[in-house]
């Protein structure tokens, strides 16, 4: 019987995030000062004041949830509730960089920096309007990477996140993920609709961004992590650096297999999952694919007071 620390992904970023644990604790504090530091920006004001639609671009989103995802470890360390009785790390899409940073196998900086030129080079990869991203709701992932593949005609149209047993995101050419909502409705999809983002994530067309973060991982020291990280495109604990370097070059174009993720985990002996930093998606997702297992997100002063309790 285990504990697992899980990473929010895109999506999860609100205005304020953060602020009330940077203002209870200096160690918390310190993460946005680094992270601004890093980015040679004030991050930390975009973050808990600046404008929703600024912070959810893609460079701003994800530096900033990594940032309020390792302030909030910093302040359960601080409570004595850190990683000493944590089996595995694992992130969503971005949140496999915070649980790298968490595990001790990038530095703060250098994931802020990462993260900054991930979310540049993923915005810039494909032409806005271009591409599209839907959620497939009701449908498994079999079935929904059936609907992908029918719906591509020689466009891409991919299954990119394997949320849950009844959520799987496709990912691809527009006119080609507007198909794929068209087939999913027929194959008794409960919902099909396209998402609001800027770009489609995690598909083939995704490979102008691989190669950028090809060229800025092999810049930067990767160190074993502390304990092991189960990675998106495997679904599987991985330790050795040379391999994290490789997945996460693989991590821009492949799925994200968080489903599956979590059955390995759950199989590993983890039946509790701690969501940390910002929102309650991962949560949801742990629930509705893992029946025993119990969560919590963690992201306030309010529910680390609630830990300790």
């Amino acid at each position: 019987m285990s504990r697992a620390f899980v990473f929010p992904g895109q999506g999860a970023q609100t205005i304020g995030m953060g602020q009330a644990l940077a203002t209870a604790y200096p160690a918390a504090k310190a993460v946005f000062d680094e992270v601004d530091a890093a980015l040679g920006e004030n991050l930390s004001r975009l973050i808990w004041s600046g404008d929703s639609a600024e912070l959810t671009l893609t460079q701003n989103a994800q530096p900033a949830l990594m940032a309020t995802s390792i302030a909030t470890l910093r302040a359960l360390e601080v409570e004595g509730l850190g990683l000493g009785h944590v089996s595995f790390v694992a992130g969503h899409s971005l949140g496999e960089y915070s649980a790298l940073c968490a595990a001790g196998s990038l530095t703060l900086s250098d994931t802020a920096r990462l993260l900054r030129i991930r979310g540049q080079a993923m915005q810039e990869a494909v032409p806005v309007g271009v591409g599209a991203m839907a959620a497939l709701l009701g449908l498994d992932f079999e079935t929904a990477t059936a609907v992908a593949a029918e719906a591509a005609q020689g466009e891409v149209c991919q299954a990119a996140n394997d949320n849950d047993p009844a959520q799987v995101v496709v990912s691809g050419h527009k006119a080609a993920v507007e198909r794929a909502v068209e087939i999913a409705r027929v194959m008794g999809a409960k919902r099909a609709l396209l998402l609001p983002v800027s770009a489609p994530f995690h598909c083939a067309l995704m490979q102008p961004a691989a190669r950028v973060m090809a060229e800025a991982l092999a810049a930067v020291p990767i160190a074993r992590p502390s304990l092991p990280v189960v990675v998106n495109v495997r679904a599987e604990a991985v330790t050795e650096p040379d391999r994290i370097l490789d997945l996460l070059i693989a991590q821009v174009t492949g799925s994200v297999r968080w489903r599956e993720s979590v059955l390995w985990m759950e199989k590993a002996g983890v039946i509790e999952f701690w969501e940390i930093g910002a929102g309650k998606a991962l949560s949801g997702m742990i629930k509705r694919t893992a029946a025993n297992a119990t969560t919590r997100a963690i992201g306030t002063p309010e529910d680390i007071a609630a830990l300790k309790a």
